[in-house]
C-alpha cells in the first residue's frame, strides 16, 4: 500500500484480509501502547436509518471487543479517545446520550475489567461531567489500581492543546516560585507536567471511519507514533481489524529520526 500524505501514514483497506498484512518478521514486537480515535458511530447509525444514539451504543460493544483484543495480543497500554473537549459543542441531546452511555458503561463494566486484570486511567477534564460520573470514574480507577494485565486509558473531555497550555502554565508557576530554572526546562521535564506523564507515548495511533487527522488527540505524545487509518466504522471494529493494525505496525521501520543502520 502506498503512503498517504506523510511517511509512515497508510490506509488499511476495509476488505483486505488480515493474512495479507502478516508481519515480515513474526518475532516483531507488539506495540507497547496503542491509542485509538474511535470514529464513525454517527455514520454507522445513519447508514441503517437509526438514531445517532444507536451508533454510540454499538460503539460500546466495539470498546469491549477492542479491550479483549488488546489483552489477547499482549498490548500493555490502550488509550481510547472517548469524548473530546470539542464534543461538548454537539447538540444537547447527543451530549446527554453520550454521558448517559458513559455512566452506564463504567457501572456495568468495572467488575469485568477488574476480573480481567485491566487497570483503568482517565485523562481529560473530568470536572465538566456530572458529580456522579466523576465519582464512578474515581471508583473505577481505585478499584482497578492493582491490576497489571492491561492499562486502559479513557480520554474524556480531553483536548491536547489545552493539556499543553496547562503544562506550560505549570512550568511558569514553577519558575515564578523559584523551583525551576527556565534554562533547565527540557522536553523530558515538560512531558512530566502533562496528564500522560505516568504512561509511555503511543507507538501506534489508529483511527477508524476513513478520516485522517488527529483531532486534538495526544499532539505532544504522538511525535514518533506510527499511524494507521481504516475505513471501518467504529461499531464494526473488532479483533480482526485490531490484529490487522498490529500487523501493519510490525511491517514499519521505526528510526526515530536516525539514519537506518
Amino acid at each position: 500500500m502506498p503512503p498517504v500524505g506523510t511517511r509512515g501514514v497508510r490506509t488499511i483497506s476495509q476488505t483486505k484480509a488480515v493474512a495479507d498484512l502478516a508481519p515480515a518478521d513474526p518475532n516483531s514486537a507488539v506495540p507497547l501502547h496503542v491509542a485509538i480515535i474511535m470514529d464513525g458511530n454517527g455514520r454507522w447509525a445513519e447508514q441503517r436509518s437509526l438514531p445517532r444514539v444507536a451508533g454510540h451504543r454499538a460503539g460500546v460493544q466495539a470498546v469491549r471487543r477492542t479491550i479483549e483484543a488488546a489483552i489477547a495480543h499482549g498490548v500493555s497500554w490502550l488509550t481510547l479517545y472517548a469524548f473530546s473537549s470539542e464534543n461538548w459543542r454537539r447538540p444537547a441531546q447527543e451530549v446527554t446520550d453520550l454521558t448517559g452511555l458513559l455512566r452506564r458503561f463504567i457501572k456495568s463494566e468495572i467488575a469485568e475489567m477488574n476480573r480481567n486484570g485491566v487497570r483503568m486511567h482517565v485523562i481529560g477534564d473530568r470536572s465538566r461531567f456530572d458529580r456522579d460520573i466523576q465519582t464512578e470514574l474515581a471508583r473505577a480507577e481505585e478499584t482497578t489500581r492493582a491490576n497489571t494485565k492491561l492499562n486502559l486509558v479513557i480520554a474524556l473531555s480531553y483536548g491536547a492543546r489545552s493539556e499543553i497550555v496547562a503544562a506550560a502554565q505549570q512550568a511558569i508557576a514553577l519558575v515564578q516560585a523559584g523551583k525551576l530554572d527556565p534554562a533547565e526546562l527540557t522536553e523530558c521535564r515538560f512531558a512530566a507536567l502533562l496528564e500522560t506523564a505516568h504512561m509511555p507515548d503511543p507507538d501506534l495511533i489508529l483511527r477508524t471511519s476513513g478520516e485522517q487527522r488527529l483531532s486534538n488527540f495526544l499532539l505532544w505524545q504522538s511525535a514518533y507514533a506510527e499511524f494507521v487509518f481504516t475505513d471501518i466504522l467504529w461499531p464494526d471494529f473488532g479483533e480482526a481489524q485490531f490484529a490487522e493494525a498490529l500487523a501493519e505496525f510490525a511491517r514499519r521501520e521505526r528510526r526515530f529520526g536516525a539514519r537506518p543502520a
